[in-house]
Order: C-alpha cells, then structure tokens, then sequence
C-alpha cells in the first residue's frame, strides 16, 4: 500500500533482501567495464564509471529545470540550449546561480540521458531510503519526525547504487513507493500516438516534433490543450522557429 502522499518513504532492510543485491552488483560493475573496453578499447574503472555517472546526473539535473520553465527548449543540432531571450536567462540565473555555465554547454547524448534520469527523478527522487534508516531509527516510521526535511536523494542514484557507490536498493531507484508532486513524465509511446492522431502531419514534421517534445514535457502539455485542428499549424510554427 502506498504510504500517505507527501510523506517519507523508510524501507527496512532484511539479510535476503541483502545477500540478492550483493549477488548481482558485481554483474552489473563488471558488465559495464566490459562493455565500455570492449567497444572503445579503453580500460576503465568502477571510480571513473561512477565520476561519469554524476557528471550525467548534474546535467539532468538542471537542464530538466531549464526546460520546464517556459522560454527556453532544446537544439537537437547543436546540443545545447536555446532561449528566447538573453532576458529570460538572466532571470532564470539570477535565481539558479548553478545553471550559470549552461548558457551554451554542449551536453550531447541528451536524448539517452534524459531517457534514463527522467525514470530516476520520477521514481526515486525525495525517498530516503537503506538500512542506514533503520539502523539510526529503528523505531521510527513514516510519521516520524514531520519537523526534520526531507533527505534529498540525487537524480542518477539507480546507477550509482547498482555500481556499489551507496548502501541502498537498485529495485527501489526503479520502483516508487511514493511517489511525490514531481513534473509529469509523458511515456514516448502516448507522445507518439498523439502525433499520429494529427491530420495530414508528414512524417518529416512528426518527427522533428516528437523529437522536441520527448524532451520539454510543458511544450506537449501545450499541445495537447490545442484543438486537434490547430495543432498541426502550432507544431509548424514551433519547428520553423527552431529551425531559424
């Protein structure tokens, strides 16, 4: 049963719950060793797979934020953002100090890593979680402590778990228990039915407009509340502008 909503999530480790983690952890470090010096020819570490790791996580982390501000969206051909103004990122940066040098940063692989961090900020993201909880708190639960905020748990945490770099659950990174009023993450499969469902929208069109929406939640949210006959017009507009 999922817990009250906006409430912390405390999950209990037990010794078989720990014995299956440990047992597949060393697949998944290995694996991805593997497959990096296999298809690079580069020899690595499980130190630099998770340095790597957080650097993906830094960008979703805040170029997500970027995008769900209106004024801003994403140049699939140059890798990096695009505004519309010099205005409305200074504004952005007046209150987002961090985001700063994102200004022109090529970020490429941003359709993969939104893909991945997208189901890690949807599915893990506010619950603390791992037998440290139990283990400082034994006899609190999910009511506890209503004074104390919120543990922040990082975007990119289900990798790093799976790398051994924190004591706590792969399943649970890919498994809400409670979920929290985080921005809505649209499923590729609906954007692209939506897209088909427009008349006479050619192929070249779709796909220039679901490769935009796949990444900025709001500007599918803004089509969605078009009439069906205006959308394929608002999508043209939206793909002459980017295009320019």
């Amino acid at each position: 049963m999922s817990a009250p909503k906006g409430k912390r999530v405390y999950l209990t480790w037990t010794d078989e719950m720990d014995n299956t983690l440990l047992d597949v952890l060393p697949h998944v470090y290995n694996a991805a060793i593997k497959n990096v010096r296999d298809k690079c020819n580069v020899e690595i570490t499980m130190d630099n797979i998770t340095s790597r790791c957080k650097t993906f996580d830094k960008h979703y982390e805040i170029i997500s934020k970027i995008l769900s501000q209106s004024g801003f969206d994403w140049d699939l051909d140059n890798n990096k953002l695009s505004m519309d103004s010099d205005d409305v990122w200074n504004r952005y940066v007046e209150c987002n100090k961090a985001a700063a040098c994102y200004k022109t940063k090529v970020v490429k692989n941003w359709d993969a890593i939104c893909t991945i961090y997208s189901i890690d900020h949807a599915n893990g993201q506010g619950a603390r979680i791992g037998a440290e909880d139990a283990q400082d708190s034994p006899e609190q639960d999910a009511d506890a402590s209503p004074d104390l905020p919120p543990k922040r748990q990082r975007t990119g945490d289900a990798i790093l778990y799976m790398l051994g770099d924190m004591k706590t659950s792969f399943n649970d990174a890919l498994k809400s228990i409670e979920p929290l009023p985080m921005p809505q993450v649209t499923p590729p499969a609906e954007i692209l039915a939506a897209l088909q469902m427009i008349p006479d929208l050619d192929r070249c069109d779709m796909l220039k407009s679901y490769g935009k929406l796949i990444l900025n939640e709001r500007l599918f949210q803004a089509l969605m509340e078009l009439p069906m006959d205006m959308r394929k017009e608002w999508l043209l507009m939206l793909n002459e502008k980017n295009s320019n």
